[in-house]
């Protein structure tokens, strides 16, 4: 499918984004797509027993449904939501609720590789449409000097795994990635745009 196409189509939809991140907002608005911002409200509790890529799937839909369900009177509607998670050794490192955890979980990730996986689902009247995509991150050794310099100067307190690739951290601290960058960022882009395909044709 044409590019050119594929944006005329969605000119007809009303894309909501179910998401404030404002990572996910940014790289969304550069696939050059329309579209509003709506937060999904969700509780973010999982079931027991789903595997890490399960659960970032499950959140995804979960964000994207609730939306969808604000907003189902409306004709032709398309909600995006997403999800992502760091896990490393079998934990699932989500958010941290304060300095301390913060600083535990970059202390961890110091020196070792670990996975950041990113659920996208996709929402309309016709289908839903919910994906996943992996990417691999590497970090040399942080001293506690580097993690407190981040932790403190940046607050990365609504990120999974107490980081943002695209900050300082990710600059002085990533020596290697497998996969997409922006999957790392938490909106692989690449599988959104190919999901949208899929879904309006």
């Amino acid at each position: 499918m044409e590019t050119t196409f594929l944006l005329r189509k969605l000119e007809k939809f009303n894309v909501l984004l179910a998401s404030k991140s404002p990572r996910r907002q940014e790289l969304l608005a550069q696939l050059g797509i329309s579209f509003a911002v709506c937060n999904s409200f969700v509780n973010e509790t999982v079931p027991q027993g789903l595997s890490v890529h399960d659960t970032a799937q499950y959140l995804a839909q979960q964000k994207a449904e609730a939306v969808f369900a604000m907003y189902k009177k409306q004709k032709e509607l398309i909600v995006i939501g997403g999800d992502t998670l760091v896990t490393l050794d079998n934990e699932i490192m989500g958010k941290p609720a304060n300095r301390k955890e913060a600083f535990r979980m970059l202390k961890k990730l110091s020196g070792k590789q670990h996975a950041v996986i990113s659920g996208i689902s996709v929402v309309t009247h016709k289908k839903i449409l919910t994906k996943y995509d992996e990417a691999l991150v590497s970090f040399n050794d942080l001293s506690d000097e580097d993690i407190c310099y981040y932790v403190d100067k940046f607050m990365p307190y609504d990120k999974a795994g107490a980081y943002g690739i695209q900050e300082w951290i990710g600059c002085r601290g990533i020596r290697k990635i497998e996969g997409s960058f922006f999957t790392i960022m938490g909106f692989p882009t690449h599988l959104v745009w190919n999901m949208l395909e899929e879904i309006i044709l």
